[in-house]
């Protein structure tokens, strides 16, 4: 989180970073509203992404993503919070599946994420955790 410019730029903070798992909010603002006045989607695909990315990074081997679905079970707007909560629910070999959760600040869940994880040989960048 420390380099990534595109989570501090949409506002997110860091709760919890934990191995295999971690917890990101971001207040919903205007300009992330779509022509329906609510919190566009790709806004909310952020939030867990920027999750699933901070819990299966929990080495000291860069691991990025190999793929993610999302579903969509509530709207968000202006005012509202949410945070993504990333736990990792399997890892075998070099690859991984997490599961992220995000909800509003009353708790109702917002959308539901997995994520699957690619281990790399690459060692994480210097500065980067």
């Amino acid at each position: 989180m420390q380099r990534d410019r595109a989570s501090a730029g949409l506002g997110m903070v860091v709760e919890v970073n934990e191995p295999g798992r971690a917890v990101v909010s971001m207040p919903i603002r205007d300009d992330m509203l779509n022509g329906f006045d609510i919190t566009h989607g790709g806004f909310v695909f952020a939030v867990a992404d920027t999750a699933f990315a901070i819990a299966c990074n929990d080495s000291e081997a860069l691991t990025v993503s190999s793929g993610a679905d999302v579903s969509f079970l509530a709207t968000s707007t202006t005012g509202d919070t949410l945070t993504a909560v990333a736990t990792v629910k399997a890892a075998a070999g070099r690859s991984g599946v997490y599961d992220v959760e995000i909800t509003n600040q009353r708790g109702e869940v917002v959308a539901e994420f997995r994520g699957r994880s690619r281990r790399s040989t690459l060692p994480v960048p210097t500065g980067a955790r």
